[in-house]
This record gives C-alpha cells, structure tokens and sequence, in this order.
C-alpha cells in the first residue's frame, strides 16, 4: 500500500526554497543598505544588521504564529511589524534593482563632472605670467621658506566618494519609495473598502427581479492585524447601501472562534431585505470551518453549504463549500447545491473561488459570485494570481455563465494593499424583460 507523505515533510522541499530565497533577498538588503553605507566595526553598521536580522525574524512569527499555537496576543505584538515589513522588503527591492541599472550613469556623470569642475583650475594655473624678475642685491638674499605642498587628492579617494554618494542617493530613494508605498496602501485597508457598483443582465431573471440589489463581500480576514473595527466599517457600508442581500463570500477569518468571535461580532448588524448569507473560503478550513459555521449562524447569517434556496424575487441562490473542504469531506457538491433545479428560473451561485466556474457553467449558473483573488493584493501580485485564477477581479462572461470576482474587502497578511484596492460590491441584477 502506498504511504501517504504527512503534510509537513510534504512542504519541507517548499520551505526550504523559500527560507533560503527570504536570506537571499534580506542579505541583498543589507548589503545595498547597510555594508555599503556604513563603516565596518561601527554602530551604525551594527544597529543595521541587528534590525535586517530581527526584521525577518518576526516575519516568520507573523506567518507561521497561529499555526505554531502562540497566544493570540503574541500573534498581534508581531503581527503589524512582521507582516508590514514584508511588504516594505517587497518594493524595498524592487526599487533597489532599479536603483542598480541607476547607479552606472549616475557615477559616470559624476566622474565627467568632476573632471570639467578640475580643468578649470588647471587651465589658471598654467597660464597665470611669470613673476617679474628681482634685481641683484650686493647682499645675500635669506632663504625664502618652502611653501608648503598642496595636498591633492588621489583619484581612488574621489571615486570612492562618488560611490559613497551614489550608494546614499539610491538607497535613499529606495526607502523612500518603499515606505510611501507601503503607507498608502496600509491607509486604503484601514480606511475601509469603497462601494462599487456593477449591473449584470439576466436573460431569465423575471420582471419583478430587475434592479435587485445583492451586497457581495469577500475576504473580510479578520485576524491579528483586522479586528473588531474593520469589521464594523464594513457592516456600516454594506447597511448603507440597503441591499435586498448581502453574500459574504468566504475567507472572513484567519484565527479561531475564541481568538476572533468579538471580532466577528458586528456581522450581527448586517441588514437587508432577504437577510445575509455566508459560504466557506479555504481560510474557514485552516481556521476551523465547523466551528465558524456556526459562530456565523448565531450572528444571524445562513451558510449556505452545498445547498439552494428560492429567493421570493424569482432567482435560485445557491451556496457550494470551498474546495479547501475536500481534506475534510467538506468540498463543493454541485450535484446537491443544483441538480435538481429548474433551469428555467435564474441561478446565482455563491463560490469563493472563480476557479470552480466550470462547474458552474456545467450546472447552468446565470450568475457566480466569488472573491479569494484579492485582485492580486499586491502589484505585481495581479500577475502570479492570472496564473491561478480564470478571473482575477471583475465581471467575464464564461459561456451562458457570467462570473463576478470581488477583490475583496480585507487584505491577507500584510494589511497593505498596493494596484488593487478593498471593495464592497453591489451587484444590481437587470432583467432582459424589462
């Protein structure tokens, strides 16, 4: 019988690429940054290497602390330093290899302007007259005393300088710009998501439908760095739009019920005509989906779990569990969600990952509701999730079946969002009979 590979030495290969790819990267760092800028043996170059070390390290912490059982305090003391450096080292290097295609003409023009400032000088010195000659004195003149040579400084020294120069101007402005990237982004997450508004035609959604209002919300992940606040500035948007639905989409945590269950609290204020309705993301799986299940419930929103409900406006809307769940026996059941429908009625369906529209397509969906992309999160992110994701935000149209992909309305790890911004969606479904 063929043993199956436990889940830790299955991601071992993976970890060790990646702790070996985080030294690399963070050595790079403190190369352009501190050993370039500092004196050997200094303060300056050792508070450098202590913070370069230290940076990572909590990092680390950040990522892997809630797996590893630390207290949900300790999570939150390294949560913000952790996962904030993170998304600094992202742009920090990518401004410093810009900053290497930089340095060679800047040195050179330094080079030529040194020399022009030079010549000059030289140029004086060679055409100033000759000094008029003394008449002979009977007496012995005394010794002139010998002027004191002018110190001139060897070419290595100016060119060192121009290097020391360069070095400050470039890792400057990579700091700079890291910094004031990661900042802005930071405030677009904690100022909460914007509302953004999409229409979508349905060819058999009835008359009496036309105009109904669904508020899709995904990817909410509270946790160590999103709590209890950011939870209630997304109920306030979402009641201020005065949905007829509000479909929370999947990922709405990253701890447990007991770490995050006040966090969660505000759910309970979501109000709209035909209630709220909530299907699991993979992060549900990693943070205990039965246990959320039900804590969301009690808040007074309905799981929607492989199942299917008419809704009294004249659609079907059905709810699948993420593919996440499979590890559990938990995953999507189309068969069950949507087998026994009748497919001359509208279906919107409520999947937290575009990646199972096929099915959707399969089982004759009008409409799929998503999230899990984070519409990349973090530029370029956008460009590794087109690699994973048929959808990465956004509506497209798959055969008769219309996708949707929130970007999302929290951010994972680094509370950063950079190229794509947070969102609360309202889909405003349109009848073709209208």
């Amino acid at each position: 019988m063929k043993r199956e590979v436990p889940g830790v030495l299955a991601f071992l290969p993976f970890l060790v690429v990646a702790l070996a790819l985080l030294g690399a990267v963070h050595w790079y760092v403190w190369r352009r940054l501190v050993r370039d800028l500092t004196a050997p043996g200094g303060p300056a170059r050792r508070l450098g290497t202590a913070v370069v070390v230290a940076l990572p390290l909590l990092s680390v912490l950040a990522l892997v602390g809630g797996r590893a059982g630390l207290p949900f305090v300790a999570q939150r003391a390294v949560a913000w330093p952790g996962f904030l450096w993170l998304a600094t080292l992202l742009y920090l290097v990518l401004a410093l290899l810009v900053g290497e295609a930089v340095r060679p003409p800047l040195r050179a023009w330094l080079a030529r302007r040194d020399a022009a400032a030079s010549a000059p000088a030289a140029v004086t010195a060679m055409e100033s007259p000759a000094p008029a000659p003394v008449p002979e004195k009977t007496e012995e003149p005394a010794p002139a005393p010998e002027a004191a040579p002018v110190p001139v400084a060897p070419a290595s020294a100016a060119a060192v300088s121009r290097r020391l120069f360069v070095s400050r101007a470039v890792g400057g402005a990579a700091v700079a710009v890291a910094a004031g990237t990661v900042a802005t982004g930071a405030y677009g997450v904690l100022r909460g998501p914007k509302v953004k508004r999409v229409t979508v035609p349905l060819a058999k959604l009835p008359r009496a439908a036309h105009g109904y209002r669904i508020a899709v919300v995904s990817d909410i992940h509270l946790g160590p760095t999103l709590g209890r606040a950011h939870a209630q500035r997304i109920v306030d948007t979402i009641n201020s739009t005065q949905p007829d639905l509000i479909a929370v989409v999947g990922d709405l945590v990253d701890g447990t019920v007991e770490d995050l269950g006040p966090a969660a609290e505000p759910l309970a204020g979501l109000r709209a005509r035909h209630g709220s309705f909530f299907v699991t993301g993979n992060h549900e799986y990693i943070s205990g989906a039965e246990p959320w299940v039900e804590h969301v419930r009690e808040l007074g929103l309905r799981p929607l779990r492989n199942e299917r409900l008419e809704i009294a406006a004249g659609f079907d809307l059905a709810g699948v569990d993420d593919v996440a769940g499979e590890r559990e026996g938990r995953g999507p059941d189309f068969v069950r969600a949507l087998g026994d429908r009748d497919r001359s009625r509208a279906a919107v369906l409520l999947a937290h990952q575009p990646v199972v529209i096929d099915d959707a397509v399969r089982h004759g969906v009008d409409l799929q509701l998503s999230g899990h992309t984070h519409g990349g999160q973090l530029w370029p992110g956008n460009l590794i999730a087109e690699l994973a994701n048929p959808t990465v935000a956004g509506l497209e149209r798959y055969g008769d079946t219309q996708l949707y992909v929130s970007r999302g309305a929290g951010a994972w790890g680094p509370p950063v969002r950079v190229g794509a911004p947070s969102d609360i969606t309202i889909v405003q479904l349109a009848s073709k009979q209208a």
